[in-house]
């Protein structure tokens, strides 16, 4: 059964768009694979990771759609896949937009053109629904993929900032060899039920230090706790709770907390042995010069060394005005690549349900 979206993208003859059905989940991860591979050739992405966005949990909070040859009355075919575009309803004010076309196709620019109109239009239907007068588009590109940059600027999408992905080695001798945190300070795990689930508290800690660390972050955007754990419950690998830790600092005769780390196993690739990411790092506002921030991390380099991991991995914003990528650099971290944030605004508009489109 092939669905279509309500109110489709405006494509150029011979293509239509529809929904993403499991079949698809192989071909457009080589498409997608191909399309970063014109600039970072060791790139691969993994399916189960897209199969979530596509048609699993993940896939729910997103407006998407695929588009393939259209068949003889215009419809959509089961063909592969030519093109995708997913948005997604971030949080209020903040919808994050995620597309590839092929490189190859006849009509790229119109159809980018036309798939990036339609995450606009999807966009101010978010925000009508959060209530808000617009939600800012959120689309990343690499540094050195110009030719998607040229597309967004097209669209009216600005470059807005710059991001670092650093790299570290792990020597095993970290398992144990590492200094330990500040006497006023310590790290520990998230506590875990015998069932391998953690301690609720635990859970609303982690989510408020990221929380209150970013608060005056440039793209801060507030996240409710409901839709933080939505979001580690859609994918399983950002729920890894043995790699997740809660730094906390005494403070009269009291540990309160005072930072949080979430961390996912990497699988090789290329050259690459297995590693570990840090998805989240976050220093409470008022923890600040306390060594926190070392001691999280020194705590996720033991984990990977006694895991037999050979690196660490993490994206940090180039601006950041805690000055964090020259800690990350301190603390042996090299960048081995660059990605740029791109943003756009969609307008709430009212519903096209009630008013359709001439």
């Amino acid at each position: 059964m092939l669905l279509s979206d309500h109110f489709p993208p405006v494509l150029p003859a011979g293509l239509a768009s529809r929904l993403p059905v499991e079949d698809d989940v192989a071909p457009l991860a080589a498409l997608l694979t191909a399309d970063r591979r014109t600039h970072s050739p060791g790139a691969e992405v993994s399916e189960d990771s897209l199969r979530s966005r596509l048609v699993g949990l993940r896939s729910w909070a997103r407006r998407q759609v695929v588009v393939v040859p259209a068949a003889a009355d215009g419809s959509a075919t089961a063909a592969a896949p030519v093109a995708w575009i997913a948005i997604e309803d971030r949080a209020a004010g903040r919808s994050d937009v995620q597309w590839a076309v092929s490189r190859d196709l006849p009509g790229r620019d119109d159809v980018a053109a036309a798939l990036l109109d339609w995450a606009a239009e999807a966009g101010g239907s978010f925000a009508r629904h959060r209530g808000v007068d617009a939600t800012q588009l959120d689309a990343t590109a690499n540094a050195l993929d110009t030719d998607r940059a040229r597309l967004l600027t097209a669209a009216r999408y600005a470059h807005v900032r710059t991001w670092l992905h650093m790299r570290r080695p792990v020597d095993p001798a970290e398992a144990t060899g590492l200094p330990a945190p500040r006497d006023s300070t310590r790290v520990r795990r998230v506590h875990l039920h015998p069932s391998g689930l953690p301690v609720a508290q635990d859970v609303t800690t982690v989510h408020r230090m990221l929380e209150e660390s970013f608060a005056d972050h440039w793209g801060s955007y507030r996240e409710s706790f409901a839709e933080f754990v939505q979001r580690l419950v859609e994918d399983p690998q950002e729920a890894d709770w043995d790699h997740w830790w809660i730094a906390e600092i005494e403070r009269e005769g009291s540990w309160l907390p005072a930072g949080g780390l979430v961390a996912a196993r990497q699988a090789p690739r290329g050259d690459l042995g297995e590693g570990t990411y840090l998805e989240y790092l976050g220093v409470h506002r008022s923890a600040r010069g306390h060594g926190v921030a070392k001691s999280l991390l020194r705590a996720a380099f033991a984990d990977a060394a006694a895991r037999g991991r050979a690196r660490v991995e993490l994206e940090v914003d180039a601006d950041s005005p805690t000055g964090a990528d020259g800690l990350y650099e301190a603390m042996g971290f090299t960048t081995f690549e660059r990605t740029q944030t791109w943003h756009a605004t969609a307008p709430s508009h009212p519903s096209r349900l009630l008013e359709p489109p001439a």
